[in-house]
């Protein structure tokens, strides 16, 4: 029986209506939430990224599943202690339902905003790495300090989380999942082809991840045609074609719109699982379990997530209930 959870995409909808779709999809039998934490969207065509941790509470208010979000604990949009404080309320108020953070090195796109420096990625690894050990320490209620490379003046939570949930490392590429194998508590990734996501996978158990939960969020568009569903895909999600690498280093939202001028519909196979066909969508999610992933959350890209979150409850969801 394969855990499948629902993709709750800021960037492209307001949050009241995110909050009726969280709604909607545990009605449909998804069994959990993973959420995005974004100051902009990927493009001027998706429009909208509201406040992750003011919407968890009113979501998780509105509905009863798990939720997880990925997020970016490093000192330049969030202190870690700020992090930790933000998740270790949520936890309070919900206890066990706030049962992982994803985390990961960022982008300059989300953080740029406070107005400091966009560093390399080994210095932004490290300070990954120093924010994940900050927000541990200070859920297990001692009182830290530190000078590099994120200062911290002996911060304590005084609420604490009775169950902190799990740190997940965020990774794109063999070589972060290695490294991130000996201090994540498991790994996420998104999906690409099976040869580069069997070396993730591989990377992360050889790094120390050997018997940690694997998750995977799958970017998906279904509709009623192929043609639409494809035409969903180039719309929404076509700022998955730029490369990790850029990706981590444009600003603004237009930068990935210019970025993304050259791709063309048919390109889009590569990043996002496109079918009308609910059997590929089965099919694929069947390959996913094989591989390892006891995790996968759903995006669908389009915006036609009624009809996605009904559909896949009556023709997906129940094929891996048995």
């Amino acid at each position: 029986m394969m855990h499948i959870g629902y993709h709750a995409s800021h960037e492209q909808f307001t949050p009241s209506d995110l909050r009726h779709y969280v709604q909607r999809a545990e009605a449909a039998g998804f069994q959990s939430i993973m959420s995005s934490d974004h100051f902009a969207p990927w493009s001027e065509r998706q429009g909208q990224s509201g406040f992750v941790w003011s919407w968890l509470g009113a979501a998780m208010q509105a509905t009863r599943l798990p939720f997880g979000l990925i997020t970016v604990p490093s000192g330049w949009r969030y202190h870690p202690a700020i992090t930790a404080q933000a998740a270790a309320t949520v936890c309070e108020l919900f206890p066990g339902r706030l049962t992982w953070l994803a985390v990961g090195s960022g982008e300059a796109l989300n953080e740029h905003v406070v107005g400091g420096g966009w560093p390399s990625k080994a210095e932004r690894n490290a300070r990954l790495l120093a924010g994940v050990e900050i927000m541990k320490e200070l859920w297990a209620g001692q009182t830290v300090s530190r000078l590099k490379p994120i200062k911290v003046d002996e911060a304590r939570l005084y609420t604490l989380p009775t169950e902190p949930p799990l740190i997940v490392a965020g990774a794109l590429s063999a070589r972060t999942a290695e490294w991130a194998g000996h201090w994540a508590d498991a790994l996420i990734t998104v999906n690409q082809p099976r040869e580069r996501l069997e070396e993730i996978i591989d990377a992360f158990r050889f790094g120390g991840g050997n018997g940690k939960p694997l998750y995977l969020q799958a970017h998906v568009s279904y509709a009623k045609s192929q043609f639409e569903a494809r035409a969903n895909a180039y719309d929404q999600w076509r700022s998955n074609a730029v490369t990790a690498a850029m990706a981590e280093d444009l600003r603004l939202t237009g930068d990935f719109d210019d970025a993304c001028r050259h791709v063309r519909p048919e390109d889009m196979d590569q990043h996002v699982r496109i079918s009308a066909d609910p059997a590929d969508h089965i099919a694929w999610l069947g390959d996913d379990a094989h591989m390892g992933f006891e995790k996968v959350f759903l995006h669908n890209v389009g915006r036609n997530q009624a009809e996605f979150i009904d559909v896949f409850a009556k023709d997906v969801l129940a094929a891996f209930k048995t």
